[in-house]
């Protein structure tokens, strides 16, 4: 038992070390709770994308009616 103990120290102490060489943006600060930083880009990719939708609105409301309607 205590064998696999060690092996998992030395596998995780072995996979850090890669991990942190490699360059990699590695923290093991913990959870961040800064709610802007993460959420600012997304936001205005959402409201560029909602702004071609709102453009194209008042066209299909001012279609003629389907033959269906009448």
């Amino acid at each position: 038992m205590w064998k696999l103990v060690v092996g998992f120290i030395a596998f995780a102490a072995l996979a850090l070390f890669i991990l942190l060489k490699s360059g990699g943006d590695i923290d093991m600060s913990g959870e961040k709770h800064d709610v802007g930083a993460g959420h600012a880009e997304p936001a205005a990719s959402v409201a560029s994308a909602a702004a071609p939708a709102a453009a194209s609105a008042p066209e299909a409301a001012s279609a003629p009616a389907s033959g269906a309607s009448q």
